[in-house]
């Protein structure tokens, strides 16, 4: 497989060509980001961790029948990928009340919801990401049809359940999440870009220590060691 060209650039991630038109390759960079890019760093070792976890995870999933598009690790920061064409939205499920939605509705973070919360933003910058509901989505920006929204509301609430019980098995609770989804070269459904601790909040299930981009985001320690955490913690189950 011979990488090529840069065809896309994002605040984590870099996404390559390849000689296959079938096929990209996913570069985890060292960046860090937080408030929309408002707070920047270079963290050694970033873009490694996020790699190894996105490629652990989407192999669990994958044991569950859950469609992505990875395919394999490649080395220490890139992975082979499916070429898909990404749905401009952020697909996000809330177990606990944390970060924006206990902000903005001035709640109590760290209590648990008694229903996973489905909600979906906008994935446009100059926008700043703003949550829309499904109607919104299917009918005035016409990003996905009600049905394919549907299975993919469906398909979330499954990684829900798959990641809840994968992270309670190494004493972590899932908080929240956010992933996105994209159509293959046949139309279907893929989930898609990574599933790491820059996109989850993970929380210590004794004692609330945070695992995730709040270290970075809150200024709470060391990101690299949180992440090496979570490493630590799936390869010795």
């Amino acid at each position: 497989m011979q990488k090529t060209h840069k065809i896309y650039e994002g605040k984590a991630k870099i996404i390559y060509a390849t000689n296959n038109p079938e096929l990209l390759i996913q570069y985890f960079k060292d960046s860090a980001t937080a408030f929309n890019g408002i707070k920047k760093a270079e963290i050694a070792g970033k873009g490694e961790l996020n790699n190894t976890i996105s490629a652990y995870i989407m192999g669990e999933l994958a044991k569950h029948n859950i469609a992505t598009h990875f395919i394999e690790k490649l080395n220490s920061k890139e992975q082979l990928i499916k070429k898909v064409n990404i749905i401009p939205l952020e697909v996000i499920i809330r177990n606990t009340i944390a970060g924006s939605l206990a902000k903005k509705l001035h709640l109590t973070e760290g209590v648990d919801l008694p229903h996973p919360i489905f909600e979906i933003c906008y994935k446009n910058d100059a926008l700043g990401d703003p949550l829309i509901n499904e109607d919104q989505a299917v009918y005035a920006l016409q990003l996905t049809s009600q049905e394919h929204l549907a299975t993919i509301k469906t398909t979330t609430l499954k990684i829900n359940s798959i990641l809840q019980k994968l992270f309670a098995e190494i004493n972590i609770k899932l908080v929240d999440f956010k992933i996105e989804f994209g159509y293959d070269l046949n139309q279907n459904i893929l989930l898609a870009d990574e599933i790491s601790p820059d996109s989850c909040r993970l929380w210590d299930l004794n004692t609330s220590q945070k695992l995730d981009k709040d270290i970075f985001r809150q200024d709470l320690g060391s990101l690299v060691d949180g992440y090496q955490e979570i490493i630590n913690r799936f390869f010795k189950k």
